[in-house]
């Protein structure tokens, strides 16, 4: 990117988010955008599948995991992974993840700059919730290893509604346990699945780039995108619409 692009990116991103002052609202989804937790699904899968033979026996590829698992509901695994056994594929899904709850009791730290962005979230007031297409289980392990059980007002699991991410009514009913508006709430989102959810929903929707490719997220019109919340790129547009909310 040339550096008049790349400031002409920062100019859109600022824009971006200062239309959305008075800020209210901050939802997040959970694997890939508050740990990157993506790694340990990741090795979790290829070490199943390998194990009964799936694909000849020869191990998935991170890619392979990127384009067609990350950020999908499991039910949406189960039938790309076995499509004329989605039975077989609902058992493998759930035994997956029993292994990812032990990896990330040893293993899950927070996407750099966590911390810091949910200093200025508490510092301010805002609303805030999670929504994640992962199982109940394995989300309120990762909040509460995080640390963040107290921080969130809210948990909105994909099956516990009709329509798991991508369908945006996970977003919605969030929008809606909170009280708040679309119009002055942000999403932090990491991966396909979990953008086209918050476009759908008609909010802007953040992309964070912890293990899935660039242009893959980019197709899904996020906002802007960022490497982790440390990005300076977040926190240009964050003083921006704080000056806008002034």
């Amino acid at each position: 990117m040339t550096v008049s692009n790349a400031r002409g990116d920062l100019s859109e991103s600022i824009a971006s988010l200062a239309a959305l002052a008075p800020l209210e609202t901050i939802l997040f989804d959970i694997d890939g955008t508050l740990c990157d937790s993506d790694i340990l699904h990741y090795h979790a899968y290829r070490e199943m599948l390998q194990e009964i033979g799936f694909n000849g026996g020869v191990p998935i590829t991170e890619e392979f995991f990127a384009e067609n698992i990350s950020g999908l509901h499991n039910e949406d695994v189960a039938a790309f992974l076995f499509p004329d056994d989605v039975p077989r594929g609902r058992q493998i899904a759930e035994d997956k993840e029993a292994v990812f709850r032990k990896l990330a009791s040893e293993q899950l730290a927070p996407v750099s700059g966590l911390y810091k962005l949910k200093k200025w979230v508490e510092d301010r007031g805002l609303k805030r919730a999670a929504v994640t297409n992962a199982p109940r289980a394995n989300a309120e392990l990762i909040i509460s290893i995080l640390g963040l059980s107290d921080f969130f007002e809210a948990l909105v699991v994909g099956s516990e509604c009709e329509h798991a991410k991508p369908h945006p009514e996970p977003y919605l009913k969030a929008l809606d346990l909170l009280k708040a508006s679309k119009e002055h709430t942000i999403i932090f989102e990491d991966s396909v699945s979990g953008i086209k959810a918050g476009v759908a929903a008609g909010v802007a929707t953040i992309g964070v780039m912890t293990r899935n490719p660039e242009h893959q997220l980019r197709e899904e019109k996020p906002i802007f995108l960022i490497k982790n919340y440390d990005d300076p790129k977040l926190w240009a547009a964050l003083e921006a619409l704080e000056k806008m909310d002034a």
